[in-house]
């Protein structure tokens, strides 16, 4: 498995990202994620639907908690064709419980603790920690990828207005 450095870093420690970069114009990887249920869900599940997909290393901490809730609350102003994923390492149970506590009802939260299919597929596995680094993509509904930001220092928040620019361009 390809690992790439110099990518991210945790507090300013270099961190090492497991699986190939991608970039805009490649084809969305697929992924076998688990579901709040604990049902699988696939690429294939979002098919015709832009999607959002932010990889956080973990709900519980303040800037993923700050994140996913951003983005639950930019969904409706989006309408029905787009699709929010938060993906990370946390249980099914853990996601759902915090979704609850924090309000969230738009994002839908997806567990990669399984196999890490989606954080090696992405190119988003933190080799030392084993959780996701912090990045969002935008895929359109013919699967390829519009848009890419591997956050640089895992600890701040993503360019928001980018993400969500480029999910309304492909929308209308």
């Amino acid at each position: 498995m390809n690992e790439r450095t110099g990518i991210a870093t945790f507090q300013g420690n270099p961190l090492t990202l497991v699986g190939s970069e991608i970039k805009v114009g490649d084809t969305a990887p697929d992924f076998t994620l688990t579901a709040n249920d604990l049902s699988p869900a696939t690429l294939g599940d979002f098919k015709d639907k832009v999607l959002i997909i932010a990889s956080v290393p973990s709900l519980d901490t303040p800037v993923c908690d700050m994140e996913t809730r951003r983005f639950n609350s930019e969904a409706a102003a989006l309408g029905d064709d787009v699709a929010i994923l938060a993906v990370s390492m946390d249980l099914p149970f853990a996601q759902a419980r915090w979704c609850g506590a924090a309000g969230v009802e738009a994002v839908r939260t997806l567990s990669d603790h399984k196999d890490a299919s989606f954080g090696q597929g992405w190119g988003a596995l933190i080799k030392e920690l084993r959780l996701l680094t912090r990045a969002v993509f935008v895929v359109g509904k013919d699967g390829k990828v519009a848009y890419v930001q591997y956050v640089p220092e895992v600890t701040d928040e993503p360019d928001y207005d980018a993400a969500l620019e480029a999910a309304r361009k492909l929308v209308g």
